[in-house]
């Protein structure tokens, strides 16, 4: 790619427009050159094939990724997609195979692999400093549908690709591949415990989609992880992730405060500072740095190992499906 900058088109007028837009604008060597609605398929479709966008940054409702993506693809633009991935595995899998064939930089925003604190988790796991990881536990109760009650729509609704597990638990099973390793056996128990809600002309929908999710993982190694989850609860409850090794327990609340506790008794606490400043919202940081991370790995035309592609979004669309429920096999081959 020979422009200096990257040039990039946003679709997406919700998330899109609110978070990623800014700042990618606000990063050095990234140029923003369009926003268009995700419903509005002649403008997507205009700005796809605009000469002045290199990288089409998807953040449409999942049942418009796999249209949006392949448009990309036909234009020869590398891609961005949110998460969910895609609304199957068996989809995710050939939207990683015509990515390939296409021979584009193909990337999921599992934004939170750049979030400080994950990254610090990941370091402490690698260094042995816990030993022996035996058990994680991991507990993310929020009221953020709830109060105040947020009006139906995509999001409650499973055939558009909604629900918890997609909009949550698909970066907990990230960050639990990309700090411990890849899930090997998965169940879930997904609820809805807000049975219908009204859209935002009072009209009363069912609720198709979860708005909660406890589950029990097997990860490489042995490794068993239990998640505890809502976002329709009634009040918010700072997370909490909580690894046990044969050496240290590590508790990290709110992704900001590490506490790793020994068997001698001794603790040891520190906290994570947020480099970019406090920001309302909870996704500012890490998109910073998963920012700059897009650009060289879409400048460059070389993606390093630890950038998630189309493979971690179908691995972890995988995994996704197990926890709602849907058929498909828990051997590593098909997880991983």
């Amino acid at each position: 790619m020979s422009v200096s900058s990257l040039r990039i088109g946003v679709i997406g007028t919700g998330f899109g427009a609110r978070v990623v837009a800014p700042i990618f604008a606000a990063t050095d060597g990234c140029e923003v050159t369009g926003i268009v609605s995700a419903r509005d398929d002649g403008r997507v479709a205009a700005l796809v094939a605009r000469a002045d966008v290199d990288l089409v940054s998807i953040h449409s409702p999942p049942y418009l990724h796999a249209p949006h993506v392949r448009l990309a693809l036909e234009h020869g633009k590398a891609v961005l997609c949110d998460k969910p991935f895609a609304m199957s595995p068996a989809e995710a899998s050939e939207l990683e195979a015509e990515a390939d064939a296409a021979g584009v930089v193909h990337l999921v925003n599992f934004e939170f692999r750049y979030h400080p604190a994950r990254q610090m988790l990941r370091d402490l796991v690698a260094r042995g400093d816990l030993g022996r990881v035996e058990h994680v536990s991991w507990v993310h109760l929020s009221a953020g549908t709830r109060v105040p009650m947020r009006p139906f729509g995509w999001l409650f609704d499973r055939s558009l690709g909604g629900g918890w597990i997609g909009a949550w638990a698909s970066h907990a099973v990230d960050t639990l591949r990309f700090c411990f390793g890849d899930v090997v056996a998965a169940v879930g128990f997904p609820r809805v415990d807000i049975a219908e809600r009204p859209d935002r002309d009072g009209v009363m929908h069912t609720c198709t989609a979860e708005d909660g999710l406890t589950a029990s993982l097997e990860l490489e190694r042995g490794i068993t992880v239990a998640i505890d989850s809502s976002y329709a609860a009634l009040g918010d409850i700072p997370p909490r992730l909580v690894v046990t090794g044969d050496e240290g327990v590590l508790e990290l609340v709110a992704d900001e405060r590490f506490t790793v506790t020994r068997g001698d008794g001794t603790r040891e606490v520190s906290r994570v500072e947020a480099t970019q400043g406090v920001d309302a919202d909870r996704h500012h940081v890490a998109m910073h740095n998963w920012a700059t991370a897009v650009r060289d790995a879409v400048l460059g035309r070389e993606v390093p190992g630890d950038v998630p592609t189309f493979a971690d979004g179908r691995a972890c669309d995988a995994v996704l499906a197990r926890l709602a429920g849907i058929g498909g096999s828990t051997d590593s081959d098909a997880l991983g």
